[in-house]
Parts: structure tokens; sequence; C-alpha cells
């Protein structure tokens, strides 16, 4: 019995990507030294679930112990090597990476490096504040329903450290968890819906968006910024398949450059219609706390 339970009790760590005993990702502020190799992703959204690879195919996988079961997606790392600098988005796990091996996608290590040597030497750092490209998407998962809640968050530029959901404007607040695979999850629900998605980063900003309709598979896009501001019309919805994909290998992100960090005023935030191309509608909010900026990291 004892010999099952540890068996079954390993296939559970297994299934669910728990990530390392002592898992975090790059800390800001501190450079790393190691090495990088390339692959690529064939246009899908890697482990991190998005629908697509970023449009200048600039990405990066991460070993397990800097994936840390996904707290690591969405930020970027300023990666360093023989012929210069590149800006990537972490956007996929790298199972067979050790701590300091990073798999680019194959534009961005041509960039830093030789690809006839397939592995070089590098430094990266995460990058603090990097440009955002627009506002905040919101993605329900297909076969999400009003009582089982779970939302993919994009465009935050840090990685995120928590995700709040409530029904309407005065329900109660109720924090999501997130999945190895970037899912935020509420198992008993959220409600029919519309939303509000109140959005934490590991720098402490913080936006509130309102009127995130349950619309699976669409992806809703408001004009709530994470900082620096608020800007940009409604977008169009489009829906998206993206499944959590166990596997991962080198990719590349975008390129950016820091800036100083900002605050959130209130907007208009975009609600998908159940047409795939249908135009956003309603409205967002964003507001900037005082928060302290967490941060994962291991005891030594």
């Amino acid at each position: 019995m004892a010999a099952l339970a540890t068996v079954l009790g390993l296939t559970l760590v297994l299934r669910t990507g728990a990530a390392p005993a002592c898992a975090a990702p790059p800390a800001a502020g501190s450079t790393q030294q190691g090495k990088a190799t390339f692959y690529d992703s064939k246009g899908e959204g890697g482990n991190c679930s998005y629908p697509a690879a970023p449009a200048d195919r600039l990405y990066v996988a991460l070993g397990p112990s800097e994936y840390a079961a996904g707290a690591a997606c969405g930020g970027y790392l300023d990666v360093t090597g023989p012929k210069g600098s590149v800006r990537v988005m972490i956007m996929d796990q790298c199972p067979e990476c050790a701590a300091g091996h990073i798999d680019l996608s194959k534009e961005a290590f041509a960039r830093i490096g030789d690809p006839v040597q397939g592995i070089i030497k590098v430094s990266y750092r995460l990058a603090v504040d990097p440009p955002l490209s627009g506002p905040l998407t919101f993605r329900i998962k297909e076969g999400a329903s009003q009582y089982w809640f779970a939302v993919l968050v994009a465009g935050h530029g840090n990685p995120l450290s928590a995700v709040e959901v409530r029904q309407g404007s005065s329900g109660a607040w109720r924090t999501a968890s997130r999945e190895s695979y970037n899912y935020w999850l509420i198992d008993s629900g959220a409600g029919p819906g519309p939303y509000q998605v109140r959005v934490t980063d590991t720098r402490g900003h913080r936006v509130t968006a309102t009127g995130i309709r349950m619309a699976p598979g669409q992806v809703q896009r408001s004009t709530v910024r994470m900082y620096g501001g608020t800007a940009a019309p409604a977008a169009s919805s489009r829906p998206s398949s993206a499944s959590p994909k166990p596997t991962a290998s080198p990719k590349p992100t975008a390129s950016a450059t820091v800036t100083p960090t900002p605050t959130a005023a209130t907007t208009t935030a975009a609600a998908s219609t159940p047409s795939p191309t249908a135009l956003l509608d309603g409205v967002a909010l964003a507001e900037t706390d005082s928060l302290a900026a967490s941060s994962g990291g291991c005891d030594t």
C-alpha cells in the first residue's frame, strides 16, 4: 500500500505540473549566467496557453525551476549573447532544461548568436515594466460556466501575482488560483457574469477591468493597461483554441525598453459578444493601489 501511495502521489504531481520545491521566476534586478539553445513553436503559444506566439516571434521557454508552474508566464527577459541583446517574452516551459538553460525561439537566437553553433553562452535578467503592446486581454476557457471559472490574462508585461474576480460590481472578491498552464481558476465558479477582474503583478501594479463576459474561447480586449496609463479603443473579439501542452522548447519574444512605473486611470473595458468577430462593448475601470511588490524565491 505504501508503494502504491507513492506511485499515485508522483502521478498526481506530474499531471498537475507542480513546480520543483525551490522554483521561482528569474528575479528582477539580478543577472543570471547560463546557456541558450533554440527551437520553433510552430506558431503555437506554448505551455502558457497563449492563442499564438508573439507576432515578432521573439519568445523563450524556461526550465521547470524558473518557469515555476506558470508563475513566469507573460514576463520578459533581456538576453545578451555573443552578437548582442534581445528581449523575449516568457511563453513556454522546457522540461529538460536545468536552471540557467533557456530555450529561445530560433529568431531570437539568431539575433544574439550563430545558429550553426546550436548552443551559446548568455546572460539574462527579468525586464522591469517593459513597454506594453496594448491593453489587457481576457480569455475565458472552453468548458467554463457560471459553476467553473477559468480565465487567461495577457498583455500585462510583468509576471502576475494575483487575479481576483467578482460577479457584477457589488459581489465579494474571489481569489483565483493559477494553474501551471497559466489559466486562473475558481473551481466553484464565479456566477454567470459579467465580471470585474482585478489583476495584480509582481511589481505592485493593480488594475480592475469590468464587463468581462462568460464567452468561452473568445479573446476580450479591454482598454485597461497594466501600467503607463490607459489608451486604445475596444477591439474585436476573436475565438482561439489554446490547450495546455506539457512539452516545450526554445522560444523568442518582443523587444522593448524599460519604462518607469506608471499609474492607471478610469477607462472603458471591452466585453465580447457571442459572435467570433463581434465588437466588444463594456466598461472598464483601472485603479492603482500602493501594493508591495510580491516576489517568489527559495530559502537557502
